[in-house]
């Protein structure tokens, strides 16, 4: 039986909620495979070639592709890997320039810095980029690398550069099919939300679907944005994605119905996951019962439309719904400069880099003034605590220490067991599948996997053996304590729900969404793209509101007292949605005085979010007939205007 704390031992729940692993997707195995193969065999080479050293740092550079190695297609490999390179490639040619120059190396990186945190801003991508401009810069400038000022860049360009091309061997053979791979488990979600529709489970089910979509979306327009005309295949996927839609909007009428749906819907959903999956395209033969209301029939019809463009050879964009429903990317030189353009002009991008640039700063001119072995790894601890857009400030530090220390005791365990030379690289290779296999689990797991591996890099290059233990700590724990008082503390905005203004243009988004949705006037795509981009954006509120319960009080307090909010809101929207569907089925549409007295409700509620830090009751005026399609969402924003913080 187990044991429970004694009420003044009991961790707080932000404690909790940062210790406890994330839920992990199956592990990938290619992944580990090739995180294997691209850090051994440099290590490998070099010690047949009597150059361990260069094979360290090749090493180096391929577990910065080993960490960038995320993405399912293949077109996003090569950007989430070989461009992150480049700009690791000058990071550590910048810092390499001002190795053993005091106070120039001190003012070097710290403009890195500024111009690190800056352009992490502009997206994941770019956020990697900044990643290693900066890690590498600071490595440079805080380690001797052997050979002349190009060759470490160039060997630590080519172990990522290793790292891509093992990750596209099968390019040839696999063209395709992780987009179509998504847009089948797009489906396969979306059968789950269907079976959940009468369950309390929906909620979570919904949230899955929006996450899939975000995803399948992503992958398909972006590799159909560097296509040079139109691909069928592309053309046949985007139809198929688009086609779910009407599926995924005639849900939220299932679940208010309260009703399940015939266990025979989902599983005819699966049966045209595993079409899509296969690219089979033919008669789909679904066997759906006969619906017995207008909510199942909603359901039925929209599942046969859908079942009609995924068994279509050629669908036309033109027919099935079926113009992009977020927009086409535009040219990646337009987004490019747009990009720069907003780095430069964006409060937040100078805000977070003078941030990252103040701890780095503080960090270079402490290891200058006191003498610290190996300082560099004082500004990496910051460097990956304090990247802006990885989440919590406090909660990283917290689980770099854990994660270090961890990975301290296998290393300390690997430095005192294992003979150095030939023995280094089965360890390695050992080590290195660690690495995609934990990350997912969480940033304290990831630590402890890549903390070792670095360890016993850097022994390669010094030869300092277990003499490396105590200092990393001491480096590590330094590291944590100026990121935490420089980049936490100091900063009002780490004591302030900043969602709350996230939220708040949420709820105005959602007003102009019910306006739109009843408009006769509204095109049905644009309705759908404004849906879209809905549920985009409140998955991301729903993100940050996770990130900030993490966050010790009052930060995390505030954030659990506006959590019932985050919800109440994603409900509105989808009693918007069954609404406009029962229209289509046939309801009386509400009148002009109706949606505007919602919609006025909805901005009120928005303009109070931007100006309270604490929830409080709100005065609800909503009435209106009892028998019309709007009922349910005058409910849901009633509810959502009465919820107060806890006493």
């Amino acid at each position: 039986m187990p044991r429970e704390f004694p009420i003044g031992l009991t961790p707080p729940d932000w404690l909790v909620r940062n210790l406890r692993p994330q839920p992990a997707p199956p592990v990938n195995r290619p992944a580990m495979a090739r995180a294997a193969i691209a850090m051994a065999l440099p290590l490998a080479v070099g010690l047949a070639t009597d150059h361990a050293a260069y094979g360290a740092l090749a090493s180096m550079g391929a577990l910065s592709g080993v960490i960038g190695d995320t993405a399912d297609a293949y077109r996003m490999r090569i950007l989430n890997i070989a461009i992150p390179q480049l700009f690791g490639a000058l990071g550590v040619t910048l810092g390499s320039l001002v190795y053993g120059q005091g106070w120039t190396a001190v003012a070097a990186v710290t403009g890195v810095a500024l111009v690190s945190g800056m352009i992490s801003t502009i997206g994941a991508v770019a956020s990697v980029s900044g990643l290693l401009l900066l890690l590498n810069s600071v490595i440079g400038a805080g380690l001797p690398l052997p050979g002349p000022w190009w060759l470490a860049p160039v060997l630590m360009s080519g172990g990522g550069l290793l790292v891509l091309a093992l990750a596209l061997l099968a390019w040839p053979l696999r063209s395709g099919v992780p987009e179509r791979a998504a847009v089948a488990q797009t489906y396969r979600t979306v059968a789950e939300l269907l079976t959940a529709c009468a369950t309390d489970g929906y909620e979570d089910a919904r949230y899955a679907v929006t996450q899939s979509l975000n995803k399948s979306y992503d992958l398909v327009l972006a590799r159909r944005a560097r296509h040079h005309g139109r691909s069928p295949e592309l053309v046949r996927l985007l139809a198929q994605l688009n086609a779910i839609t009407p599926v995924v909007e005639a849900a939220p009428a299932a679940h208010q119905a309260g009703r399940p749906l015939p266990p025979e819907v989902p599983e005819a959903v699966r049966h045209l996951a595993e079409a899509i999956e296969t690219g089979y395209s033919g008669p789909t033969g679904l066997s759906i019962p006969a619906p017995a209301d207008h909510t199942s029939r909603a359901v039925e019809q929209a599942l046969r439309h859908t079942a009609e463009v995924v068994g279509s050879r050629s669908p036309d964009l033109r027919i099935s719904g079926v113009e992009d429903r977020l927009g086409r990317p535009g040219a990646l030189r337009v987004r490019a400069a747009g990009a720069a353009r907003d780095v430069v002009l964006s409060a937040d991008s100078w805000r977070y880099g003078l941030r990252l640039a103040l701890c780095i700063g503080l960090a270079q001119v402490l290891v200058s003034i006191v003498p610290v072995p190996r300082s560099y790894w004082v500004a990496l601890t910051i460097t990956f605590v304090l990247k802006p857009d990885f989440g919590s400030v406090f909660s990283r530090a917290l689980l770099r220490a854990l994660g270090t220390v961890a990975g301290l005791v296998i290393a300390a365990a690997v430095l005192v067991q294992v003979p150095r030379g030939w023995w280094d690289v089965p360890v390695i290779l050992l080590l290195a599948t660690l690495i995609p296999a934990l990350t997912p689990r969480g940033y304290g797991y990831q630590t402890a996997a890549i903390t070792p591996v670095i360890l016993l890099l850097s022994d390669i290059l010094n030869h300092q053996g277990t003499a490396l233990l105590l200092p990393r700590l001491l480096d590590s724990l330094m590291g944590c304590a100026i990121a935490l008082v420089a980049g936490y503390l100091l900063w009002p905005e780490s004591w302030h729900t900043r969602v709350g203004d996230r939220l708040a243009d949420a709820v105005a988004d959602t007003a102009r969404y019910v306006e739109s949705a009843f408009r006769p006037d509204t095109e049905g795509a644009a309705r759908a793209r404004m849906r879209r981009r809905l549920y985009r954006d409140l998955s991301v509120v729903r993100t940050e509101f996770q990130r900030a319960l993490t966050e010790p009080p009052p930060t995390g307090r505030r954030a659990a007292a506006w959590w019932p909010l985050v919800v109440a809101v994603e409900r509105i929207v989808d009693a918007t949605t069954a609404a406009r569907v029962h229209i289509k089925q046939g309801a009386k549409p509400p009148s002009d005085a109706e949606i505007t007295q919602v919609a006025e409700q909805l901005r009120e509620l928005s303009d109070g979010l931007r100006r309270i830090e604490t929830l409080y009751a709100v005065r609800t005026d909503l009435s209106g007939p009892a028998d019309s399609v709007l009922e349910p969402l005058r409910q849901e924003v009633a509810a959502a205007r009465a919820i107060t913080s806890p006493k």
